[in-house]
């Protein structure tokens, strides 16, 4: 149905590979291959970190406030243009989820500026989203959150092997909380990764992720331990072995395959720049600071036109499109519940997302141009 798809897996034989290795070993949960995947991870960050997998970078986030001791009563800033996993986490944990806008049109991610205007003494912690791969500003949210006393959180789900100033991000925050979902840049599926400089965080973090156990199946099945302990309330946030292989081969692939979708987005700006009713953010950052994971390709389309038309005859020409993100505002269960950000709710209501992987070429992404002019023409209210 697709000509262009908004994603496809850079899979090949030696995820297939890694796959079978797992099912002759005949140990499927958690085990060597996930210890294979945390060190590896964290020898690719290349920062003093510790790392814990886990089933999905939902469970990350999950865990990294269950970690910094948030609370009822407590209150949350998150970015208002993000997924909302970053918004059910803070509401699943008894807290009040407050959204930081963006910083502006041209660069999507909240800012120590932004953040700031909705901290109040009832702050714990700080989520912050480092959108479609750009790193934010972490140097002010560093100082920020340090000033106030609060956790800093960064949700990396969009931005594995994106550097701000030369490290890594997820490497700056109190947690760092990586996604492994189908469409990441790093894909296994389904799975997650925690890190913290902290010993003592990412400790609490291991004991969440299993019952709060001292000792893990591995662990008893090859001798080590006898028995267990259970030092705290934990939950079942294990990544199993198949996953944990087929990362590892991801992470390898990870460096090459974000440079060629920075490629891709280069050459998307340079054809994008002749269609006057779109606007491409994060043109300004300072690649030398800011170097993005090139994620997602997001545009923004001008007020005159049709998204709904432009997504059906986008559709029509086999082209794959995608919003990133809907307000949380128009969300049922939300509606009600949350400040509002002006800048963010018009972003969501005129962004659009345009397909962007590894297995695509600069005559596909001509092609969705070429598309997108025809279907913007179409679209276009006068």
């Amino acid at each position: 149905m697709w000509k262009v798809q908004l994603f496809e897996l850079n899979f090949d034989e030696q995820e297939l590979q890694a796959i079978k290795e797992v099912f002759d070993s005949k140990w499927i949960t958690m085990g060597e291959k996930t210890q294979l995947f945390e060190e590896m991870f964290v020898k690719f960050l290349g920062s003093e970190v510790h790392a814990v997998a886990l089933s999905s970078g939902t469970a990350a986030l999950h865990i990294a406030l269950l970690a910094s001791g948030v609370n009822k009563g407590d209150e949350v800033v998150i970015p208002s243009l993000t997924f909302v996993a970053d918004l059910n986490v803070v509401e699943l944990v008894g807290a009040k989820p407050v959204l930081a806008d963006c910083e502006s049109f041209d660069n999507w991610n909240v800012s120590a500026k932004t953040v700031e205007q909705v901290v109040t003494d009832k702050t714990k912690a700080v989520i912050i989203v480092h959108y479609a791969g750009y790193p934010c500003d972490m140097e002010d949210i560093i100082k920020l959150c340090r000033k106030r006393n609060i956790f800093l959180i960064e949700d990396c789900a969009h931005s594995p092997g994106a550097l701000y100033k030369s490290t890594y991000t997820g490497c700056f925050g109190d947690f760092g909380c990586f996604s492994f979902f189908t469409n990441k840049n790093l894909s296994v599926g389904e799975g997650g990764m925690i890190v913290s400089k902290s010993k003592a965080l990412i400790e609490k973090a291991g004991y969440l992720r299993s019952h709060g156990m001292t000792s893990l199946t591995l662990n008893r099945f090859k001798e080590r331990a006898v028995s267990y302990d259970v030092v705290m309330p934990g939950l079942n946030y294990r990544i199993d072995e198949f996953r944990s292989a087929i990362g590892l081969v991801q992470l390898k692939k990870l460096k090459k395959a974000n440079l060629y979708r920075e490629k891709l987005v280069k050459r998307y700006r340079e054809k994008l720049a002749q269609i006057h009713e779109v606007t491409v953010p994060f043109l300004n950052l300072n690649e030398d600071i800011y170097k993005s994971a090139y994620h997602i390709m997001p545009i923004l389309l001008d007020k005159k036109v049709n998204r709904n038309i432009v997504i059906e005859k986008l559709k029509e020409r086999g082209v794959q499109t995608s919003i990133h993100y809907h307000s949380f505002r128009e969300f049922s269960y939300y509606k009600n519940k949350l400040n509002a950000c002006p800048i963010a709710e018009e972003i969501s209501a005129r962004e659009l997302t345009l397909p962007l992987h590894t297995l695509m070429s600069f005559e596909d992404v001509d092609y969705v141009v070429d598309s997108l002019k025809e279907a913007i023409r179409e679209g276009y209210n006068e």
